[in-house]
């Protein structure tokens, strides 16, 4: 959303203001510093953006949010329910050459190597694991307060990134953060946002209820739409594809309606962008955005990563991965270099997963000319960016 927003921003005229008022006063983190170089390098130019989507009920001091705002607005239960788990996790990688942005949705779930020998765990609990390590040593130097939660976000974010940098197996070039009450304060920005609906639902869990087709929701329908898993086949394999379908009806809307004509809603946009989304210090966002036109001319492509199977380890559920073969698809279709060829996945393909990956060496994308993937490698159809997308 703050990508989208700022490239939009950039085709409106207002320029120059725009600049300074939106890179004077961002939240900045330096967790990118904290990364081994040891991924393949973004090539010709290319940028490699983390979206972090972060399961938190507190602010940026680590203040609880209002229990009645919770409850009401949010239907996202105790202040205490979640943790500081990355419910959200989307590569975007944006070529430098104007064409397709290929993005990537990493199951919440999946089970993984934590970095910082941290051993296997959930891919979400990257965040919260070295969060609570770091503020357990904090503590006991004296810290506390929100220097404390400011010093254990940081520490959470550097293991989110080489988490999934090593995972995926290509660099992060760039990453944005964005909390419950940061989607839920930007989505009360651009509503009404229209979504469409195979069919009907009905969840007390997020307080999803919505009839089946087309329909426009406010800002806490908006934040029930895509935090919904229970009720659908998919679980939260069908949650992540209601993300992507909110971001594709977003950036529709943007395009279609430009830049809204309107210097309130605007303003109201970057306002909380300032206030509720952190990115790192290495990014000028209005500069980037200018290479960037693809995030609001609707050429863009979403997949989600595909999943082994299902299985419960250390008492909870996950979902089973091959590595080799995650970095393997990725590397093929925004070429990455480095990949190898996988020796294979399980038989359990929930979601119409291919048996195994492509035969042929990584290096090229399908769009680029590159080795074919194919159709099914991952998980569920493709969620074409630009448009109003129907899902489960």
């Amino acid at each position: 959303m703050c990508l989208t927003s700022a490239a939009v921003l950039l085709t409106s005229g207002v320029g120059w203001f725009a600049y300074h008022w939106l890179n004077n006063g961002l939240i900045t983190s330096h967790a990118l510093d904290a990364l081994r170089d040891d991924a393949p390098r973004s090539r010709d130019g290319a940028v490699n953006v983390l979206l972090i989507g972060l399961d938190s009920r507190r602010d940026m001091n680590g203040d609880a949010l209002p229990k009645e705002f919770v409850e009401r607005e949010l239907h996202a239960g105790s202040s205490e329910i979640g943790g500081y788990n990355t419910n959200t996790l989307i590569l975007m990688h944006i070529p430098a050459d104007g064409g397709k942005v290929t993005a990537f949705s990493i199951p919440r779930d999946d089970y993984v190597e934590i970095a910082g020998g941290r051993g296997e765990h959930k891919i979400k609990e990257a965040y919260g694991l070295a969060k609570a390590e770091a503020e357990e040593k904090l503590v006991a130097q004296g810290v506390r307060g929100a220097d404390l939660e400011h010093r254990g976000r940081e520490a959470g974010r550097e293991a989110t990134l080489a988490t999934v940098q090593k995972f995926l197996g290509v660099p992060i070039d760039h990453f944005a953060e964005v909390n419950l009450l940061g989607f839920y304060d930007i989505a009360k920005v651009v509503q009404p946002v229209q979504v469409c609906l195979k069919k009907p639902v009905r969840d007390r869990y997020s307080g999803a209820d919505f009839p089946a087709g087309l329909q426009d929701l406010d800002a806490r329908q908006a934040l029930a739409f895509v935090r919904q898993r229970h009720g659908l086949d998919g679980g939260d394999l069908d949650r992540t594809r209601r993300q992507q379908a909110f971001l594709s009806s977003v950036t529709h809307k943007l395009k279609s309606q430009g830049v809204w004509g309107d210097v309130g809603k605007l303003q109201g946009l970057f306002d909380v962008i300032k206030k509720d989304v952190v990115i790192d210090d290495r990014w000028n966002i209005l500069d980037f955005a200018r290479q960037a036109p693809n995030l609001t001319g609707g050429n863009a492509e979403f997949h989600t990563l595909p999943i082994e199977g299902f299985a419960t380890r250390k008492g909870e559920a996950v979902n089973l991965v091959d590595a080799e073969r995650v970095r393997e698809l990725v590397g093929k279709m925004i070429g990455g270099a480095g990949a190898t060829p996988s020796a294979g996945g399980g038989d359990a393909k929930p979601g119409g997963s291919a048996s195994g990956p492509a035969s042929g060496s990584a290096g090229g994308s399908a769009a680029s000319g590159g080795s074919a993937v194919p159709s099914d490698a991952f998980q569920g159809p493709a969620v074409e960016m630009g448009g109003v997308p129907c899902v489960d």
